[in-house]
């Protein structure tokens, strides 16, 4: 099964699925095209040192959203991907690619839905806000993509205890480890294997 994995920054989750790849256990999976919305994202020289295609495709580069979403559209179909994988993409997909993989679109949230997601939900800004709550237990969840941040069906979700000394940065980088970088693979794999299905909005195991 071909993938696409859109980024925006680092690519450590990029390099979790490289790895997971290498490794044999996303055996079939190959990685047909990496998109960053940025120039700058780091993930584009992981990208490259793994021979893995990689284009930029900033909203900013183009003349309206429709244009940028039509484009990202048929880069994706070209590479003949048929999942899209958003490994730390900040930017809300366009309407034209979510209604053409639906249901084939997963994301990867540093949190435990539907607990501290939606807009401005991103990056560090989660963990920020757990740690301002007091909450005790944090994680991550990987989900199917709509038009609507973080409200897609949920595939997995993993949990780690939030400790009393932890800073933002400190659970940001353990929930990365021990949870975005453990239920993505697994997500790829089920679904390489046709082991998921979406019935009402809920997921399935089949």
């Amino acid at each position: 099964m071909k993938i696409a994995v859109f980024v925006s920054g680092g690519g450590t989750n990029l390099q979790a699925i490289i790895d997971n790849i290498k490794s044999g256990y996303l055996s079939g999976v190959e990685i047909s095209l990496v998109i960053a919305s940025n120039k700058d994202a780091y993930a584009l020289q992981r990208a490259a040192d793994n021979n893995i295609p990689g284009k930029v495709l900033s909203v900013k580069d183009f003349a309206s959203r429709d244009e940028w979403d039509a484009k990202v559209l048929e880069e994706v179909q070209n590479s003949g991907a048929e999942l899209i994988v958003l490994a730390g993409y900040l930017s809300l997909l366009g309407k034209k690619v979510v209604s053409a993989y639906s249901n084939r679109i997963i994301n990867i949230h540093p949190a435990l839905i539907p607990a501290f997601c939606g807009a401005g939900m991103y990056g560090i800004h989660p963990h920020e806000a757990v740690i301002a709550k007091g909450v005790k237990v944090s994680g991550a969840t990987v989900h199917f993509v709509n038009e609507n941040y973080d409200e897609g069906p949920i595939i997995f979700q993993k949990a780690v205890e939030v400790l009393p000394d932890d800073t933002p940065e400190v659970l940001q980088k353990r929930i990365m480890k021990e949870c975005e970088q453990v239920i993505m693979p697994k997500a790829i794999r089920y679904i390489a294997d046709g082991k998921i299905s979406v019935v009402n909005n809920r997921v399935e195991f089949n």
